[in-house]
């Protein structure tokens, strides 16, 4: 028989087992780790779960299955090798190692499946280009136009991140004391493909309230299952009558769920307080990223303006000379070269320094890009190069894609940018003859000849000019003086212009001269002489300056107007260089127009006679003075009129205003959690204090002054009897309110009215007495300590 020692020693054996069955991670003696399966499969699914969410972050920078893929394949690879550390034991030396080797190992296969062998296995030019990839792939992700696709090695850095903060996410969650931080890594996840990204937010709403839940779902099971591993650790080493460790509710059921509710609603309150804001209060500019404050690798300024050389394609030998052969393109389709919209009294270039204009920033470009929101007709075309050179790359349309031809493809591909604001590309590498590419677009809906005149313009930034000619605005004037609307004056203008000119590239020897350039002085001769006499050149710079006067933004475009062949390949020759404009409208955006006069023969110069000035005659009559007319040039529409000074004080009145706003803004979202706080418990004393009995609002009395007790940071002893209470806060009148609601609950007699209000009286003299002593932030903590609404702090949410 034993004695009683033994049974001793035999209950704590007993108990200490039981124990020790519970602690996730129990050494086996080979050297293996048991890892609790429920913990481990909730914690995979946890990170998983917070990771997906994160990783859509990515796709607006890649927009390619491919990724899905990548970002699939790499969490379960990541996953593999976090959980076998945890089962082993690895060092965090060893997890490195072997992180990096299966990195060199699919890193070929998932980030750049076109160097891989049979598709599953690394070559090694491929796992030279990972290692490089691994380094300098960032920096290209920045100088490169989104979506990127699977373009070269630029899912490499989308391998990188996922795969770390697997590694790193999955095994502080299984491993590290404060598993919760392992949330950590999913968010940096979130964070860095924000900062990679683009300037434009996409889904920012549904990413970050998505991240939000899976976090705090994380968060808040790690303390459940933290708080329930507590308590049972504490059953067992307390025995019942037989010996045995003693069983709790929150073996089965969900204890504390009060508590965890609690926290999650007021995160959730502070949310909303932070979404409402949001949206009320939208951003009106665009977010500050990597890719708007990098440096961009081609700048178009360095280059001289490709206008400048327009007379070279008129000369004898150059104009007869196929420049492209281009098969595919529409009848009536013009070859851009480029796009100019700045203007500086000499030359009319690509792009500016002023920070209103977009189109000197060249970016990267993958094999695809975005035009859905262009509306108009699909075009493909296929360019071969003959005698044409240069960086700037002849296009049509909107650019969608291209594809380089030949052995210099590769070359020619890693040096394409392109530029969506004004629809210009560029190769660094400069064309030569037989370089080859194919090339689709979207040709913009355009408005008819008659729709001209109902045009309004738009809003385009353009930058501003430099000089404007002179005579220009007084010809203008002349032009349009019996037009009002923006559109009619446009039409007016283009149609005085094609009337008036004289076609003449001043290489013919029996046409009159015609001197190349349009510098501001070219401009003028042009408006002054006798005959009107120019070519495209200048014609496409005078009526894109009218047109910025008559209020339409507008560019110059430089490129060729061939005779298409619709039986086959058509030949761009030299001669078929032109000019013409665009402008922006409020109806189509940039629409085409072509100022150039018809080519006719050029009437004889008349005698020196300032007073008569040779032009084609017109059927229209001399228009009619209208002393109604403006005088001034018409301003783009919505612009408003800022002739009034404002009054200083109320300037400055409307400045402190806005910032005050701004900072009750502020304000009101960082102490919504708190406020949401305080509410609650208001609540809550209202619906004990009314509840429809005496007894329970008795019952209710003695809770709302243990809810205070415990706000309070006292700590009354584990599930502690009224007077257990009343003895930890001391005094008598507690002890006297712990014995009035014994008596009301347990007496078979009903409580009369008068003793419920009574109970609530010396409740608030309780409570008044526990805040006497206490300091100003002590009262504020106790307002808002989180404690009373399910028995845990803020503070020691994450503790045992």
């Amino acid at each position: 028989m034993s004695t009683g020692s033994d049974s001793i020693r035999r209950i704590d054996s007993k108990r200490r087992s039981r124990v020790e069955k519970r602690r996730p991670g129990r050494r086996r003696s080979s050297g293996r780790v048991r890892l609790p399966f429920a913990f481990t499969a909730i914690t995979i699914l946890m990170l998983w779960t917070t990771s997906l969410v994160a990783s859509a972050a990515l796709w607006p920078i890649y927009q390619s299955v491919q990724l899905i893929a990548v970002v699939g394949a790499t969490i379960l690879i990541g996953s593999a090798i976090a959980v076998s550390g945890a089962l082993y034991r690895w060092s965090t030396l060893t997890i490195t190692l072997v992180s990096i080797g299966v990195y060199l190992l699919v890193g070929v296969p998932l980030a750049i499946p076109d160097r891989a062998l049979y598709g599953v296995l690394p070559s090694a030019q491929g796992e030279i280009e990972l290692l490089q990839a691994t380094a300098l792939s960032w920096k290209q992700l920045l100088t490169i136009t989104l979506p990127v696709g699977s373009y070269e090695s630029l899912l490499v850095p989308a391998f990188i991140l996922v795969l770390i903060t697997t590694v790193v996410g999955l095994s502080v969650g299984l491993r590290a004391r404060w598993g919760e931080l392992g949330v950590l890594a999913p968010i940096a996840l979130f964070i860095t493909a924000i900062v990679f990204g683009a300037a434009t937010a996409t889904w920012p709403l549904e990413l970050s309230l998505g991240l939000l839940a899976t976090s705090l779902a994380w968060l808040v099971w790690r303390r459940w299952f933290r708080r329930r591993a507590s308590i049972r650790l504490l059953a067992a080493q307390a025995l019942d009558s037989d010996g045995r460790p003693l069983e709790t509710a929150s073996d089965t059921t969900f204890a504390g769920f009060r508590t965890i509710m609690s926290a999650g609603l007021i995160v959730l309150l502070a949310a909303g307080a932070s979404i409402a804001a949001t949206l009320s209060l939208p951003p009106t500019v665009q977010r500050h990223v990597l890719r708007t404050a990098i440096v961009k690798p081609f700048d178009p300024r360095i280059y001289a303006s490709p206008l400048s050389g327009f007379r070279h394609y008129e000369q004898t030998i150059a104009a007869n000379t196929t420049m492209l052969t281009v098969t595919g393109l529409p009848i009536g389709g013009r070859i851009r070269i480029a796009t100019l919209d700045t203007y500086d009294g000499i030359v009319y270039s690509v792009g500016s320094s002023e920070v209103s204009s977009e189109s000197g920033s060249f970016t990267r470009v993958p094999s695809t890009f975005d035009q859905s929101d262009t509306v108009g007709d699909p075009v493909s075309v296929r360019v071969m190069v003959g005698d044409y050179s240069g960086i700037w790359l002849p296009t049509v349309g909107k650019f969608t894609s291209v594809n380089f031809e030949g052995a210099d493809a590769p070359e020619l591909r890693n040096s394409f940018f392109y530029n969506n604001t004004s629809g210009t590309a560029a190769v660094v590498r400069p064309l030569a003859s037989g370089d080859s590419y194919s090339l689709t677009a979207v040709q913009p809906r355009q408005p008819s000849a008659e729709q001209l005149g109902t045009l309004r313009p738009g809003n385009a930034a353009v930058p501003p000019t430099a000089q404007i000619p002179d005579q220009l605005s007084s010809t203008l004037d002349d032009w349009t003086r019996t037009e009002t609307a923006p559109g009619a004056r446009l039409a007016a203008m283009i149609t005085a212009m094609k009337q008036t000119g004289y076609i003449s590239h001043g290489v013919d020897p029996e046409q009159p001269a015609s001197r190349s350039g349009h510098a501001a002085d070219r401009i003028t001769q042009l408006l002054t002489d006798q005959r009107m006499i120019g070519d495209q050149e200048q014609y496409a710079v005078t009526a894109a300056l009218m047109a910025r006067q008559l209020g339409f933004p507008a560019r110059v475009v430089f490129g060729f107007v061939p005779e298409v062949n619709t039986q086959g390949p058509t030949q761009v020759l030299g001669k078929n260089i032109s000019a013409w404009i665009e402008v922006d409208t409020a109806q189509y955006g940039w629409v085409t127009v072509d100022p150039t006069p018809p080519v006719r023969d050029i009437p004889a110069e008349l005698p020196k006679d300032p007073t008569t000035i040779a032009r084609p005659q017109s059927p229209v009559q001399p228009p009619i003075e209208d002393p109604t007319r403006p005088t001034a040039q018409q301003p783009p529409e919505g612009t408003q009129d800022s002739s009034a000074k404002d009054n200083p004080l109320l300037a400055v009145l409307l400045v402190v205003l806005q910032v005050l706003a701004w900072v009750a803004i502020g304000a009101a979202i960082i102490l919504a959690p708190f406020i949401a706080i305080v509410v609650a418990k208001l609540r809550r004393r209202m619906l004990r204090r009314k509840a429809p009995t005496a007894i329970q609002r008795i019952s209710g009395g003695w809770q709302e002054f243990e809810d205070a007790v415990i706000d309070r940071g006292l700590e009354p002893p584990v599930s502690p009897t009224r007077t257990e209470v009343a003895s930890t806060v001391g005094g008598v009148q507690s002890l006297v309110l712990a014995a009035v609601a014994d008596r009301a609950v347990f007496s078979p007699d009903q409580p009369r009215d008068e003793e419920a209000d009574q109970v609530w009286r010396a409740v608030e003299d309780l409570r008044a007495s526990m805040n006497d002593g206490r300091t100003r932030w002590q009262r504020i903590r106790a307002a808002i300590s989180l404690r009373s609404l399910g028995g845990y702090s803020v503070k020691r949410l994450f503790r045992r």
